[in-house]
């Protein structure tokens, strides 16, 4: 087989006119996600698995087919993450296999011995991927981590060899840069799709065992769930994976949240970087301190008052006069205020200014209000600020 350059982000701008990074949309029907807004944690996981599961299986045989649909190159052949080929569907899918770009088949990135083969992940399109048959076959049932020490190198640089990833030191397979994050948000989807069954998966076999646990949540282990939070940052969702998310819905009818909401890998598991929101354009208008909250304990005693009038003056307690009985005040400087209330806030004052106020219970109404004017009057002061 011929081979093609290996299709870097910066290939990915130049096609395809766009810079790829976490902020390039995906096409989730409207309203798809809304029962998972403002969850986080363990809750938003559960919430994405009751959207996306129970897709339409399609069928382990078909899904030869599907790739033609799913991962189609710009020039027609296969988009094989595992070698540098230009396969040809059809005419190039592996029986069987002797070198890199004999054929290619239908690998596992999360191998099908870890959940015996069952249905419907043996043919989740979300996790099975049109892959060179012997470099599949160099992965075998390797769970990926990092590789510093290959026993192997492929032939798009691909490595399989001791973990050099803190946590863990067996046999791994390491994709290359270009698609760890695709990977990464694979498994960030089985977990979450498969919230239901995944527990009962890391005892079929060492390698599963090297990365799941026996729950649901957080279902991975801390060593393999910050590898997946590195990849996942450091290798963005392209306009690759967002056109196979599209592609994949029309055949189950389900879509990859991590690929539609890069934020989700962080808001359930705190892996990955958030993304980050640009600053506010401007400044808010008018700042200032030009009002004065008043507070008070209501009156008590045999008579409550039914409310309260507030007088204000900007010249001195003096300044401000008892109010007649009989009469209602209303005005820049006078503020009725009923019982139970307990505070009033004045605006629109002037900048740097000293106010005084005094406050009166009152009872009645129009020509029967009655104010309580004898003995001490509450009185207060307060300068507004710049």
């Amino acid at each position: 087989m011929n081979r093609f350059p290996i299709l870097t982000a910066k290939h990915l701008a130049l096609c395809l006119g766009l810079v790829l990074s976490f902020s390039l949309p995906a096409q989730p029907p409207a309203g798809y996600y809304n029962s998972a807004n403002g969850l986080t944690g363990e809750d938003l996981k559960t919430a994405l698995y009751n959207i996306i599961d129970n897709h339409t299986v399609v069928g382990y045989d078909n899904l030869w087919g599907a790739f033609e649909n799913t991962d189609r190159r710009a020039d027609n052949y296969v988009w094989d993450m595992y070698s540098n080929c230009n396969f040809t569907f059809g005419s190039n899918q592996c029986g069987g296999y002797t070198y890199e770009c004999d054929c290619f088949n239908r690998e596992h990135s999360f191998p099908q011995s870890w959940f015996n083969s069952a249905s419907p992940m043996v043919s989740d399109l979300f996790q099975v991927y049109p892959t060179d048959g012997k470099v599949n076959g160099y992965r075998g049932n390797y769970p990926y981590g990092e590789v510093a020490s290959p026993t192997h190198t492929t032939g798009n640089g691909s490595k399989v060899g001791p973990c050099s990833y803190p946590g863990y030191t067996g046999t791994v397979f390491e994709p290359i840069d270009e698609y760890k994050g695709d990977f990464a948000r694979t498994y960030f989807y089985m977990a979450t799709r498969y919230e239901n069954l995944i527990a009962g998966w890391h005892a079929n076999s060492p390698e599963a065992e090297a990365i799941l646990l026996n729950n649901a949540f957080p279902a991975y282990e801390t060593w393999f769930l910050n590898l997946l939070g590195e990849w996942h940052t450091n290798d963005p969702v392209s306009a690759k994976e967002i056109a196979r998310n599209n592609a994949v819905y029309t055949y189950q009818h389900n879509r990859n949240p991590f690929i539609d909401n890069p934020d989700y890998a962080y808001e359930i598991w705190g892996v990955g970087t958030p993304t980050a929101l640009p600053e506010p354009s401007n400044y808010p208008s008018e700042f200032s301190a030009h009002s004065i909250l008043l507070q008070w304990n209501d009156a008590t005693g045999s008579t409550l008052p039914q409310g309260y009038l507030i007088r204000m003056s900007s010249s001195g307690f003096s300044a401000i006069s008892d109010p007649v009985d009989g009469v209602e005040y209303n005005g820049a400087t006078d503020f009725t205020v009923p019982y139970g209330q307990g505070q009033f806030r004045v605006t629109n004052l002037s900048a740097n200014t000293s106010y005084y106020f005094k406050i009166y219970g009152f009872s009645g109404s129009e020509g029967t209000i009655n104010y309580k004017t004898d003995g001490v009057v509450p009185q207060v002061t307060q300068t507004t600020g710049l």
